[in-house]
């Protein structure tokens, strides 16, 4: 994959794109910044988790598991699925894996 070049020849159109884009990419990494919220996705990797699976793998307190899955809700990483009483969540698309993957390589491997 080619990175794009900045030049002066960029048209307007082009420029306003790889702004847009900066923005999404920008708030994607605001998302998965916090650790909480980098566990919580990579314990989703590996399947649906209800709320209290995810409050057990972490250690953490419903509230705090509920406000991270919220910001990774609203930044349309995870989707919610209610069973009764219970809300599981799963991973949203194929970004958050593809991410952990590269951020595993480079800190984890």
């Amino acid at each position: 994959m080619t990175l794009p070049v900045f030049d002066k020849g960029m048209s307007e159109s082009e420029m306003d794109r790889m702004v847009t884009n900066a923005t999404t990419a920008s708030n994607f990494l605001k998302a998965v910044s916090h650790e909480g919220r980098l566990l919580i996705l990579c314990h989703l990797v590996s399947g649906e988790k209800s709320v209290t699976e995810l409050e057990d793998l972490l250690s953490a307190r419903q509230a705090a598991v509920s406000q991270q899955l919220s910001r990774l809700r609203l930044e349309g990483l995870v989707i919610p699925r209610r069973e009764g009483k219970t809300i599981f969540y799963r991973l949203a698309d194929d970004r958050p894996k593809r991410m952990l993957e590269l951020v595993y390589e480079l800190f984890c491997d």
